[in-house]
């Protein structure tokens, strides 16, 4: 194995990447949590809300998250079965249904959202200048779009990704 290989920045890049997502997850649970929410779950309702008609097709909502079709469909059936989301049938496509945040998901994620955004604050975005913030949302911007080309799946093109 060779020495300058293993100290290659783009080992060092990839290694930073996943220590952030792994602390900032872990900050980020502990808080949501706190709401009797799971991470996961959570996503899923952000995603709902920020959604043209607080929904999204089941498929978009796999295609924007990490989890696979059977994965969201059984977050989707936890979740609706506390009331926070509801499905409804594609009215273009009978094989396809929408998962909807119910009033009671947004009043939930409305009990969520301050902490989180401390935390947010906190652990995040508060450490770096407004121009290192946008820089970087553009770069993961342009990342997340060749790696996971369906993560805006079902989004308007006015609505943030």
């Amino acid at each position: 194995m060779s020495k300058d290989l293993v100290k290659d920045e783009r080992i060092t890049a990839i290694g930073l990447l996943s220590e952030v997502f792994d602390g900032l997850s872990a900050q980020f649970s502990g808080q949501i949590a706190e709401h009797g929410l799971a991470l996961i779950e959570f996503e899923v309702l952000i995603r709902l809300a920020r959604s043209p008609e607080r929904q999204l097709r089941m498929t978009d909502l796999s295609a924007q998250t990490s989890l696979t079709t059977s994965g969201v469909t059984r977050v989707v059936d936890r979740l609706e079965r506390d009331g926070l989301v509801c499905r409804t049938a594609c009215p273009t496509d009978r094989r396809s249904s929408y998962a909807v945040l119910t009033e009671a998901g947004r009043e939930r994620l409305d009990a969520v959202l301050p902490g989180h955004l401390t935390v947010i604050d906190r652990w995040f975005t508060g450490l770096l200048t407004p121009d290192q913030l946008a820089s970087m949302m553009a770069s993961l911007r342009i990342i997340r779009d060749a790696v996971r080309p369906g993560a805006t799946a079902g989004v308007g093109a006015t609505t943030p990704a």
